[in-house]
């Protein structure tokens, strides 16, 4: 564990965040805009400062390094397959893949790569694997341990966020990784079942298993169906925990931090959820998430349900990219109108990763799903280009 130099100090004139006597808050004399500045994701130390201007309102941007926002509902269907859908990012330690599914799969999935967290965007199915059946809805996360043989039935068109940990896996935050908040209670958690529906789909046929390994495909043939558990004990196994078993509730006005938000943990990223909740903070006084510059991590969000408060023309299936190295936080328009007005009911679901590798952006998205004037949106004059 790091042992960071932590000064603390204040300089100049800076918003307080308490009331005095009067009951009035006390506040600079000037209009100013707060940015947080934050290291080993928010959990280090760090810094707010109190700007005269926006601290993403630039009149420019060029270079390589530079906010993007996706439409993954563009994206064409991809591969049966789901180890190979479509990849949207990637490094050394995790992926992140879309993928589409109208019926059933046909053949077996198994990642030898590393764990593999399912986001389950939109539709209802089943999930038949080496643990039994389960069924599986919207708003879903199913985590399949590495080497896990899988299969999905969908019952109805369904789009999953696949998030891969390459050769690592996926546990809980404790409660430093979650800014001193109660780490996720695993009872919440609910397993596959050795029921009539997954012995019933128990035959004779020929069956492949498609293996990752090293990002290749292999395939592995039985004369049977390998799914023919009759039984099995221990404590692993597949997971399911829904979105909606995480909203907790919080007295309006009670300030979050983002770190709070962590649902799953790996070596060096972090998956958190937004859920809707009342918002944090007094009309006049910006709110999470207020501008910042996270150093040490690149973020991704992909937009699940609702409107996302700070930000605008963003709808569900699209997804955002941050990387570290410039500021940002909400654009014009959500400011005024969301942010630092009186306490209001948000109602986005977001799914957000933290990764403190650099994050590298799968060139083969098409443009059409890129949308290019995403970085211009902090002027308010472009904010929906």
């Amino acid at each position: 564990m790091k042992n960071w130099i932590r000064l603390p100090n204040s300089e100049g004139n800076c918003v307080a965040a308490s009331k005095n006597a009067a009951g009035s808050t006390n506040s600079p004399s000037v209009t100013v805009h707060e940015r947080e500045i934050g290291r080993n994701g928010f959990l280090g130390p760090s810094a707010h400062i109190y700007h005269k201007h926006p601290p993403a309102g630039w009149a420019s941007f060029e270079g390589p390094l530079r906010p993007r926002a996706f439409d993954l509902n563009k994206l064409a269907a991809g591969p049966d397959c789901p180890l190979q859908a479509r990849r949207i990012l990637h490094n050394a330690v995790m992926e992140v893949r879309y993928w589409r599914l109208d019926g059933k799969m046909h053949a077996l999935a198994r990642n030898a790569d590393g764990d593999t967290l399912a986001f389950v965007h939109n539709g209802n199915g089943a999930l038949y694997c080496d643990y039994g059946h389960m069924p599986y809805r919207d708003g879903d996360y199913i985590l399949l341990p590495r080497g896990t043989a899988w299969r999905f039935e969908a019952s109805e068109p369904s789009e999953f966020l696949f998030v891969e940990a390459t050769n690592d896996a996926f546990g809980l935050p404790n409660e430093t990784q979650s800014a001193g908040h109660p780490s996720i209670n695993p009872t919440r958690f609910e397993v596959p079942r050795i029921d009539d529906k997954f012995r019933a789909q128990q035959d004779e046929a020929y069956w492949e298993i498609h293996i990752k390994r090293r990002n290749a495909i292999s395939t592995l043939t039985y004369p049977y169906n390998p799914l023919d558990a009759v039984g099995w004990q221990g404590d692993l196994s597949v997971v399911r925990l829904n979105w909606r078993d995480l909203r907790q509730d919080r007295q309006p006005g009670q300030p979050v931090p983002p770190a709070a938000h962590s649902t799953f943990v790996a070596n060096r990223f972090a998956i958190s959820t937004f859920v809707p909740k009342i918002g944090e903070g007094e009309s006049g006084t910006l709110r999470v998430p207020f501008y910042h510059s996270n150093e040490d991590f690149d973020e991704f969000i992909f937009y699940h349900r609702g409107e996302f408060y700070s930000r605008g023309n963003i709808k569900p299936g699209m997804a955002t990219f941050h990387p570290s190295g410039f500021p940002h936080g909400p654009h014009p328009c959500s400011y005024q109108k969301t942010m630092i007005r009186v306490p209001v009911e948000t109602d986005e679901v977001a799914v957000m990763i933290d990764c403190a590798e650099m994050v590298n952006i799968d060139e083969s998205i098409p443009d059409g799903a890129e949308w290019k004037a995403y970085v211009n949106t902090w002027e308010k004059a472009k904010e929906t280009l």
